[in-house]
């Protein structure tokens, strides 16, 4: 079941993306189903995809003018899939644009707004919300937009908050939790993400990077799942891994990840051991400046404020941090590679040191929306982050 958000620059890309789907179609085993909200001037459309021939023939029904930033309209997606085509397994795939975890509102501001509908180009973004001042300027500089799950004629987006209670109540739906949460956008392989939709959802699969404006390649995923429709949930989860970085050359910037979700908990424990050690150090200068040295030189990505969980930990654990520190790096990597990434990758050098899940150390403040989140309220992280931007800035 996809969910296309395109009423903003990706409606190309939406178009190309169901032709992909098309490709392969729906069969006895396997029911694609779609539902596009268009750009301006287009109506939104549900769709049951089969193989070959025009995409409007594949219309089941006609949705005028929808909000798909509204979670109302994603619920009554989820519900029209359960109930008109359902299966065993169930793979929800949000497609839109996408910041990770940052609920930023970049509708409120008129000349932002401005400033994102001039950017146009190649890159996706992400559900939920853009750190973004500074991401909208690169964009127009380098012609590239990204944001939210954006509704660019209703100028509303989905946020963490709603996607925890649309996903909730999907879990009621059916009874237990979805079986996959696919993000065919921009920064979604965070911790705050997967923390927040543990208790629903059983793995993730989508970028600690943006993705290129082709997203996923939906015709040999597809046509694998079609060769292939008793393949397990994770099982499948892993393949869209495979086909993700199949699908692009080794000079594209990009990573994929699959997470079992059963071990946020695992993790998110882990990370509040690593955030108490670290914490506790800050107030010894030299922990300070070990700290401050890792984070200049770790793996982060497009928005800088999100970084590479497992290199993070990595390079402290090489420095003469604090045994607490150290042992506490060491968990945190032994739940991320030994349980929680079930499988990752990534294309060009520049992004070797991906490992599968990012999280949030801004370089200069701390979003007053990060404490909102289930995972910051878990981990004490926003705790930390806040103590040690505020050593430093003391120094």
């Amino acid at each position: 079941m996809v969910y296309m958000a395109g009423d903003n620059n990706l409606d190309p890309e939406g178009s190309i993306d169901l032709m992909e789907m098309k490709k392969v179609g729906s069969t006895d085993s396997l029911n694609i189903v779609a539902q596009f909200d268009r750009a301006a001037g287009h109506v939104a459309r549900r769709y049951y995809l089969k193989k070959g021939g025009i995409v409007t023939s594949d219309a089941v029904a006609s949705l005028g003018a929808v909000n798909t930033g509204d979670p109302k309209s994603l619920e009554e997606f989820i519900q029209w899939g359960f109930n008109n085509y359902p299966a065993n397994h169930y793979l929800l795939v949000l497609w839109n644009h996408g910041q990770g975890w940052d609920d930023t509102d970049v509708y409120a501001d008129e000349r932002y707004r401005h400033l994102r509908r001039l950017a146009s180009g190649r890159s996706r973004h992400s559900f939920f919300h853009t750190s973004t001042r500074k991401v909208l300027e690169k964009a127009i500089s380098s012609q590239e937009s990204r944001a939210i799950l954006l509704d660019d004629n209703a100028k509303d987006f989905l946020d963490n908050q709603e996607m925890k209670k649309v996903l909730t109540g999907t879990a009621k739906l059916l009874g237990r939790k979805l079986d996959i949460l696919g993000m065919d956008a921009c920064l979604m392989s965070m911790a705050e993400v997967g923390y927040q939709i543990s208790d629903s959802t059983e793995f993730t699969a989508g970028s600690e990077q943006t993705e290129p404006g082709s997203g996923w390649p939906y015709n040999t995923i597809l046509a694998e799942l079609s060769r292939k429709p008793e393949m397990t949930p994770k099982d499948l989860s892993t393949l869209i891994v495979d086909k993700y970085l199949a699908s692009y050359s080794d000079k594209d910037t990009v990573t994929f990840s699959a997470c079992d979700l059963s071990k946020a908990d695992s993790l998110a424990t882990a990370v509040a051991g690593l955030a108490q050690a670290l914490k506790a150090s800050l107030k010894d200068v030299a922990s300070q400046q070990l700290i401050q040295g890792v984070r200049n030189k770790v793996q982060s990505y497009d928005v800088p404020d999100n970084i590479d969980l497992v290199d993070f930990c990595s390079l402290l654990a090489k420095t003469e941090a604090y045994p607490a520190i150290k042992s506490a790096c060491q968990n945190v990597i032994k739940e991320v590679q030994s349980s929680y990434v079930i499988k990752q990758g990534y294309k060009n050098k520049a992004m070797k040191n991906s490992n599968g899940v990012a999280i949030y150390f801004p370089l200069l403040s701390v979003s007053p929306l990060y404490k909102k989140l289930a995972f910051s309220k878990k981990t004490g992280w926003d705790s930390f982050i806040k103590a040690y931007l505020d050593a430093i800035k003391n120094r």
